[in-house]
């Protein structure tokens, strides 16, 4: 479907022809972005540029949040130097993607509040923005002090920097760097040559994912190619999609007992978590679910033995983590440390764009499973799970409410599955895309959703791929949460949210 200012497609199928896709000017495209994302049923998937012979060209993915449609818009702006008015000064999700613009292709954004870096990429636009001349957010008092946390920290963690701002042990403001891990993964994309290889490296964009980034890419390939994947295929995807979420779900609930240091809720869970990622590698050989999801089919076909035993695991996970829960959730040494503590409104939540769990935490219903259904969703009904007081125990409790639901959803999918015709083939890494074509891919992944964007050339080779992991909407959402709340809260906010340093770097 399309407007005269934007083209309509659904998640996962058929590709927008670029032809059909109107190149509007930048006052109107501002107009439509603005009026769309002041309504909470829409939000922003995608917005990034490219360079073309025409100068900058601009793509921008909206989600209808209630038709299940995704918007394009597009609009050109010619290297000259002059600034593009702001979205972020209306729309505040908006920031992060014109960060990024800015930080990759030196576009201005005269009015953008926060026009700070993002990952530092090797091929920046300013090659003298460097981690070391941050614009670090200041506040001038001698009764403040600013603590420095990494970005080498003390475990098995990835790097990032926080910089805290303090009135003794108090938290006014968090600011925090990233971009340590910038991999250039986008242009290895385009730069592959091959399919084997662009599907190695979606499942390498951030390894806790590797099947709903994976899945991501995969799907979009299809699309361009026009590829449907038959119904057991679909099952089979989102099989192991819900197993990651369960196994991170309970390893995150380890995590946040290890944190106030409940070490029985601890020690129990990460047991949990080893039985469910040890079910993943017998289906395909890798805990993490990497090579099982390939463009036009799978190497590792679910059977009747493998569908047993994940029904055996799960069921004996789903009773004794629901146990380990109870304990949990009820213990007043732990909910002492869970509420009321690191709290983001729904308020506040829309205004950064949360996606995931982040949103459904502080009653936003954002779950693509449900109002985009991709694969074998779009035969079910999918009801997000949803807390509402935006808190660390509100964090803790949707990750054990979403295994019970998640469990739940695996053994429909594998009764269905059943009676599928078993057309699950080899993966095809011939597949020819389609020429001069935009393909939108979206994933719900345990964090969020995962949004993988390509555009092909007039030979059918990629020309654009961007990608969105959820972390990059979710950051945000942790500086928030901090504030106001002592410092020694900070580790168990953060592995409340157990967000992606390298989903987020790239």
């Amino acid at each position: 479907m399309s407007s005269n200012r934007y083209t309509e497609v659904r998640n996962g199928s058929s590709p927008a022809v670029f032809s059909v896709i109107p190149v509007i000017d930048y006052d109107l495209f501002y107009e439509e972005v603005t009026s769309m994302l002041t309504d909470e049923r829409y939000h922003c998937l995608s917005y990034s540029c490219y360079r073309t012979g025409e100068g900058l060209k601009f793509i921008c993915c909206i989600a209808d949040d209630g038709s299940g449609s995704v918007r394009i818009l597009s609009h050109i702006k010619k290297d000259d130097g002059t600034p593009l008015r702001s979205l972020t000064a209306s729309i505040y999700a908006m920031h992060i993607f014109e960060r990024e613009i800015h930080e990759n292709h030196g576009v201005l954004f005269g009015n953008h509040p926060w026009l700070k870096p993002v990952r530092y990429p090797h091929d920046r636009a300013d090659r003298l923005s460097v981690m070391d001349n941050y614009p670090f957010y200041e506040m001038d008092s001698e009764e403040l002090h600013e603590v420095g946390v990494g970005p080498i920290h003390a475990g098995v963690i990835e790097p990032g920097h926080f910089r805290f701002i303090c009135n003794g042990e108090r938290v006014l403001h968090l600011e925090i760097q990233l971009g340590y891990q910038h991999r250039g993964i986008e242009k290895l994309f385009t730069d592959a040559g091959d399919s084997l290889r662009r599907s190695l490296l979606a499942e390498d964009i951030a390894g806790d994912s590797a099947v709903a980034h994976g899945l991501a890419h995969a799907q979009l390939i299809e699309s361009l190619a026009g590829f449907k994947p038959p119904a057991s295929l679909q099952a089979e995807r989102c099989i192991a999609l819900e197993l990651e979420r369960i196994a991170v779900h309970i390893g995150d609930t380890a995590a946040l007992c290890g944190d106030v240091a409940y070490q029985l809720g601890q020690v129990a869970c990460e047991a949990l978590r080893t039985m469910v990622i040890n079910t993943t590698q017998f289906w395909c050989g890798n805990r993490f679910g990497k090579g099982l999801i390939r463009p036009g089919g799978s190497n590792f076909p679910l059977t009747e033995q493998i569908s047993v035993e994940i029904i055996r695991v799960l069921d004996e996970v789903d009773r004794r983590y629901g146990i380990v829960t109870d304990c949990v959730y009820t213990l007043p040494s732990v909910l002492g440390r869970f509420e009321d503590i690191g709290t983001v409104t729904r308020k506040q939540a829309t205004a950064i764009g949360a996606v995931g769990m982040a949103a459904r935490t502080c009653g936003v219903p954002r779950d693509i499973r449900s109002t985009h259904p991709f694969q074998y969703y779009s035969q079910m009904e999918i009801k997000p799970v949803m807390q509402e007081t935006g808190d660390v125990l509100a964090r803790g409790m949707l990750r054990a409410l979403e295994v019970k639901e998640s469990v739940k959803i695996i053994r429909r999918l594998i009764d269905s599955w059943k009676n599928c015709a078993g057309e699950t083939g080899r993966p095809q890494y011939d597949l020819k895309l389609r020429p001069d074509c935009l393909a939108v891919s979206v994933t719900e992944g345990w964090r969020g959703e995962v949004c993988h964007v390509a555009v092909t050339d007039n030979l059918g080779k990629l020309a654009m791929y961007k990608i969105k992991d959820p972390s990059m909407h979710n950051w945000m959402a942790l500086a928030l949460a901090v504030r106001n709340q002592e410092i020694s809260d900070f580790p168990v906010c953060n592995k409340s949210f157990n967000l992606s340093y390298c989903g987020n770097d790239l």
